[in-house]
């Protein structure tokens, strides 16, 4: 897959934060049709939940049975999220509205070379409320896996946003998607600039001045959108996912770093491998305001952290001292006799 972009679409670009993105992808780590080795220890603590989840709600394993990877994917069922700020509510509610026609044809096409699904998933998909139907499924799995984690999830996708909007405005396309993920790359040359994605959907799509929508995602792979009616989209997993799972678990004592300059500031300056506001790292860190603002003053006061204020908002980075301080006392002990 090409997409052609233009200067133009810089700045149309723009990020957004999908809930409801979070809730597929989190039925799907659940149902092994996605992994992650950093989210394990998250899988392994929900797993009760998300079978019950199954047990109460059929129509989750129906939706489940839709889902497919390299192929088409109904779009009504994970719409990309229409503005900035959404709530689940609000993406909820632009499923619930999907049309009953439009609906059976994407199914239809969904499921269209697909083995056949199982009779229960049937009678729900030929059912005249699926509409319905699926999405109180979107919303029992939000209740019942995303909601409980959803503070410290939207932590870690804010923080992703902010950097990755900073390096797009600041330095274009090949900083913004230079990490992003592994199948993905930017490429400039005299047939001009593109994005190019592995996908078995070799056709090229202009940008055309529209610009491009980003969806960090702490618990999904990469997802590309290039179907009307919705804006040309790319889901890429987000930065510090294992902030998801709180802070870095020590050895069974404290590590230098910590005896060096005590355990909860060690917490702080570590967690601040990612730019974050006081705020996210309150909710990263399970620790009071107060207490991260002043461990924060200290450490500006050392000099291992600095602050920006972008409107409203003030995040603190870790500077190439505290980036030295932390990786230097992160190291493994070395092996030998006590």
């Amino acid at each position: 897959m090409i997409i052609d972009v233009t200067p133009a679409d810089v700045a149309a670009s723009r990020f957004a934060i999908s809930p409801l993105g979070e809730t597929m992808s989190a039925a799907r780590l659940h149902a092994g049709q996605h992994s992650s080795a950093a989210l394990t220890p998250w899988v392994a603590r929900t797993r009760d939940r998300y079978l019950r989840l199954r047990r109460e709600y059929p129509a989750v394993g129906a939706l489940l049975g839709l889902l497919r990877r390299g192929g088409y994917n109904a779009d009504f069922i994970q719409p990309p999220p229409a503005g900035i700020g959404l709530s689940f509510a609000d993406e909820l509610a632009t499923v619930r509205a999907t049309p009953l026609a439009q609906a059976r044809d994407e199914l239809a096409r969904n499921l269209a070379g697909n083995r056949p699904p199982a009779a229960y998933a049937r009678r729900i998909f030929e059912s005249p409320d699926v509409v319905g139907r699926i999405a109180d499924a979107i919303e029992a799995t939000w209740e019942t896996l995303v909601a409980p984690d959803w503070p410290r999830l939207r932590a870690v996708l804010e923080r992703d946003v902010v950097q990755r909007a900073g390096r797009l405005t600041t330095y274009g396309w090949a900083a913004a998607l230079a990490d992003l993920d592994p199948r993905l790359r930017f490429v400039s040359d005299d047939g001009g600039s593109r994005i190019e994605v592995r996908h078995r959907d070799q056709n090229r799509y202009p940008l055309a001045g529209q610009g491009l929508l980003f969806v960090p995602s702490a618990l999904g792979p990469l997802i590309t959108y290039v179907d009307p009616p919705w804006p040309h989209a790319i889901v890429y997993p987000a930065r510090g996912v294992g902030d998801l799972l709180g802070p870095p678990p020590t050895d069974g004592g404290p590590d230098a770093l910590d005896r060096l300059i005590g355990p909860t500031r060690a917490a702080v300056l570590r967690a601040l491998a990612v730019p974050a506001t006081t705020s996210q790292l309150v909710v990263q860190l399970g620790t009071g305001l107060g207490n991260v603002g002043g461990h924060l003053a200290v450490l500006r006061d050392a000099g291992l952290v600095s602050r920006t204020r972008t409107g409203r908002s003030v995040r603190y980075a870790r500077t190439p001292l505290g980036d030295a301080l932390a990786a230097e006392h992160h190291r493994p002990a070395p092996h030998g006799g006590r």
